[in-house]
């Protein structure tokens, strides 16, 4: 048994379904393939996403997937002070709490709207090459295995991404430029509904710790730990209750579910695309190392190589040379801001608890209109010049 169709898409999530809708919309046959029995789930995400990154996807915001909306972020230093920025200076996780199963499923109906067919319940077992190109997949459904036949393969099978390696394209990530996540749905506690957090230091080894507002009394709180700073099995979990039992507003609370996951933090990846294929998303290593959001360089990734892949298709073209358009697009959109975020996360990692107490204190008493690396350490140098000598390389 077997399919045929212009563009295989691999993973339902953001990246996939705006790589789908796009596709379609410009005249592919589109098939997206979703290894869950349910778009969605289980939840692997903080939810935040910000308000500008919806308008620039094109999407409509809608109160089926917006959970809450927050007025700006916290940036905590260990000592607990903390910096307040509006919204517009925040960056890529503030504007919106979503409830990202319900957002994954109205972006799933996008595609399906525009003309794409969907598999649940469907793994990609292999890629089918053939002559130095990707052909299409080899699938799974239970217990039949059959191929899809597609001119263009998009992979957006996210972190554990296979399709990346199957293709031969190299997706390897460091450990120390992987964090491994665990998440509270948390209610009872009493966080400020108006403002995202974001908590820096020892509370979690070479990441952060967050608390993300879903409504009066009700959060996300989770954090992130470096693999390479993990010693024992359960580290994840140990840091968490800790950093949950040192905030009096937090240990009241009760949890109602548990979110465990892997995220890159790694810097840009060399190769996105060969003949045949394109990588989108976590897939792409496309994850904001600073921060571990994802959703919006995957939709605006998803959506560029879904415009390709039409353009392709209509020029009966599938070669690297030509899918290069997305990556040249996607690079020239935020490569550099990856790249620049990325670099700073390797140095905050290295400073110690009263450091960043320092700098959080000098970066509180600077006025800046937009938070960016690079004027922020500028700002810090003129006041404090002792504290920026680990960012030489970057002014």
């Amino acid at each position: 048994m077997s399919y045929d169709y212009d563009v295989a898409v691999v993973g339902a999530g953001p990246a996939g379904s705006m790589a789908a809708k796009n596709a379609a919309a410009g005249g592919a046959k589109v098939v997206m393939l979703e290894k869950r029995a349910e778009i969605g789930v289980p939840i692997r995400c903080g939810e935040g996403l910000d308000k500008r990154s919806v308008v620039k996807i094109g999407l409509t915001p809608n109160k089926k997937w917006i959970a809450h909306e927050v007025k700006g972020a916290r940036i905590f230093a260990p000592d607990g002070s903390h910096l307040e920025l509006t919204e517009e200076m925040a960056g890529n996780e503030v504007g919106y709490i979503i409830k990202r199963d319900i957002f994954d499923k109205e972006l799933a109906k996008d595609a399906i709207r525009a003309g794409t067919n969907i598999m649940i319940k469907t793994s990609a077992i292999d890629v089918i090459k053939k002559d130095g190109y990707i052909k299409g997949i080899k699938a799974r459904h239970f217990n039949k295995v059959f191929d899809i036949n597609a001119k263009i393969v998009i992979g957006a099978d996210g972190f554990e991404s296979q399709v990346g390696r199957w293709a031969g394209i190299d997706t390897k990530v460091k450990p120390k430029d992987v964090y491994s996540c665990l998440q509270y749905d948390m209610i009872g506690i009493d966080v400020s509904p108006d403002f995202s957090e974001f908590h820096l230091g020892t509370c979690a080894p070479g990441g952060y710790a967050w608390v993300f507002p879903k409504g009066e009394h009700r959060a996300n709180v989770g954090l992130g730990l470096a693999v390479n700073k993990i010693k024992e099995k359960g580290d994840p979990k140990r840091y968490l209750d800790r950093f949950v039992e040192n905030h009096d507003y937090l240990k009241k609370g009760t949890p109602i579910a548990h979110i465990a996951g892997a995220v890159s933090v790694c810097a840009p990846i060399e190769k996105t695309v060969d003949n045949g294929i394109m990588l989108v998303g976590d897939a792409a290593r496309q994850i904001d190392p600073m921060t571990g959001g994802g959703i919006t360089n995957g939709c605006v990734a998803g959506q560029m190589a879904g415009e390709v892949a039409a353009e392709a298709v209509k020029a009966k073209n599938y070669s690297a040379e030509f899918l290069s358009r997305y990556e040249k697009a996607w690079r020239a959109d935020f490569e550099d801001k990856s790249y620049m975020n990325w670099m700073a996360k390797e140095k905050l990692t290295q400073l110690t608890d009263d450091t960043l107490n320092k700098l959080i204190h000098a970066i509180s008493d600077v006025k800046v209109e937009k938070i960016r690396i690079i004027d922020l350490l500028h700002a810090v140098r003129e006041k404090y010049p002792e504290l920026v000598k680990e960012f030489e390389e970057f002014l």
